[in-house]
């Protein structure tokens, strides 16, 4: 289902690059929807689950299904008014948001001001994709993962329906993706209530704030965002940077990222999704050895397709991103720049991966403040870096920064959870690692060696995606082929 998502998700940037391009007025809807879109991560791939997953396991194991329903309706009671108000907040506050996120459109009235409008349209998302990842959260703990999977495909039908028919009506065409996206949040939040009526689980407003469950959860909220978003946080303090940038730099971030998320998005997100409800359970059920090898099985896969993953993204960077958005005003001059942030990106593919596996390792134990303490130092070493490598760089520097502190970040929660001995690496690991890396050298020598990194400058829309296919697929048959031949077998990634 979540690779179902990132497919319409591409056809979605296909269609904004085709339609409208690399200018002033993306550039603006970028960093609206640069916020929207942090947003969604923050709660849909991060806090909720880590927070309020654990807290239904242990209420599960009580086997008392009224007090899980009164958890509920009271958490969901509570959480919506405070986002009622927050988002009324937020509108309000538009123009100063946008000029702390993107101060660069200060000096450009008609960029700002664009910014600041579709920002208050997009806004309310927030209300509605929390209550999204709230919903979703309830889900997962119960074992049911195709319905929060497959809900963030409406967001992208959404936002294609209104490019091709709302945005000709507008006098300003891409304000129709503003709001495309908050009628997808409509749509995301509609589409999940069935799922938790079939469990008799669908919320009721009750407005609780003296209840201790409520209080525990509202609280681990802010931390547990921070520990899992470290990452996203600082792409959108990337968006601030390449605001003061030449015209495009946004966008060329943007269209970057996004190929880097899709490797993140299908095999990091369904990891965390995955990971979690089992870490918490075995830690409820007092399992340590469990826990350990479910954390073992994670990492595994995160090497296993993140580093081919990684070694596509750099060698085939601005053939992928040319098949993909380069049609009509989206030029070839678009295409190198954003070549150079992808291939920066795509170097913290295997951090990103790696807080996605290891933070439901704390997040399972209620653990919230380690995470989120490693998280603020990552941070910060994202923000010198930005600093340091700006200026040579470009926008390509903020993207190796953010690329680094997630490689940082990944490796020290590593270090910690094997030091406190929650995490114990089982045996095989020296080999498995030997047969990765003959496997990924052998990719990287028959793509590298291989492709013409020039061929899809002189060819037809139609030609590039075959050819591109044609070297996706050889790259994945050399790599399996190269792996099996080494003596790796399915059930050396079992759980143990």
């Amino acid at each position: 289902m979540t690779l179902i998502s990132r497919l319409l998700g591409f056809v979605r940037d296909t269609l904004i690059a085709r339609l409208f391009g690399v200018d002033v007025a993306t550039d603006a809807f970028f960093v609206a929807f640069k916020i929207a879109n942090f947003l969604r991560r923050l709660f849909t791939e991060g806090a909720f689950a880590h927070v309020f997953v654990p807290i239904i396991a242990e209420a599960k194991q009580q086997d008392d299904p009224h007090a899980l329903r009164q958890l509920i309706n009271k958490t969901t009671g509570t959480l919506s008014l405070w986002l009622l108000l927050f988002t009324v907040l937020g509108c309000l506050l538009a123009p100063l948001l946008v000029w702390l996120l993107a101060p660069g459109f200060s000096w450009q009235g008609e960029q700002h001001a664009l910014s600041v409008q579709m920002l208050q349209i997009t806004f309310p998302y927030l209300l509605f994709i929390v209550l999204v990842a709230f919903m979703g959260g309830i889900l997962n703990a119960h074992g049911q993962f195709l319905v929060p999977a497959l809900t963030p495909v409406f967001l992208n039908i959404s936002m294609i329906a209104t490019a091709v028919w709302l945005a000709p009506q507008l006098d300003v065409p891409v304000t129709a993706l503003a709001w495309g996206v908050l009628a997808g949040g409509v749509v995301q939040l509609l589409f999940q209530l069935p799922a938790l009526a079939r469990l008799g689980l669908l919320p009721c407003l009750q407005f609780d704030f003296q209840d201790s469950v409520v209080q525990r959860t509202i609280k681990q909220i802010l931390p547990a965002v921070f520990s899992v978003s470290v990452t996203q946080i600082n792409l959108l303090l990337d968006t601030l940077v390449a605001s003061f940038l030449s015209v495009g730099s946004v966008s060329w971030l943007y269209y970057s990222d996004r190929l880097v998320e899709f490797p993140l998005g299908i095999l990091g997100l369904a990891l965390g999704t995955v990971t979690l409800p089992v870490l918490a359970k075995h830690h409820a059920d007092e399992n340590p050895a469990g826990f350990s090898n479910a954390i073992d099985w994670g990492l595994r896969l995160a090497l296993l397709v993140g580093l081919p993953a990684t070694i596509g993204l750099v060698v085939l960077a601005e053939p992928m991103l040319s098949t993909l958005f380069q049609y009509h005003d989206f030029s070839l001059e678009d295409v190198h720049s954003s070549g150079e942030s992808l291939k920066a990106y795509a170097i913290g593919l295997l951090g990103y991966l790696m807080i996605k596996v290891l933070v439901p390792g704390f997040s399972a134990r209620h653990e919230y403040q380690i995470p989120m303490r490693i998280g603020v130092y990552a941070m910060l070493v994202s923000l010198a870096l930005n600093v340091l490598l700006v200026f040579p760089m470009a926008h390509a520097g903020l993207a190796l920064a953010t690329s680094l502190g997630a490689l940082l970040n990944g490796a020290w929660l590593l270090k910690i959870l094997f030091d406190h001995k929650v995490y114990q690496p089982s045996n095989g690991w020296l080999l498995f690692a030997g047969r990765l890396l003959l496997a990924n050298v052998v990719l990287f020598a028959v793509l590298y060696f291989l492709v013409d990194v020039n061929w899809w400058q002189q060819w037809g829309s139609l030609a590039r995606v075959l050819n591109l296919l044609k070297w996706i697929v050889l790259g994945g048959v050399v790599y399996c082929a190269a792996l099996l031949l080494s003596g790796l077998r399915p059930s050396h990634l079992m759980v143990r």
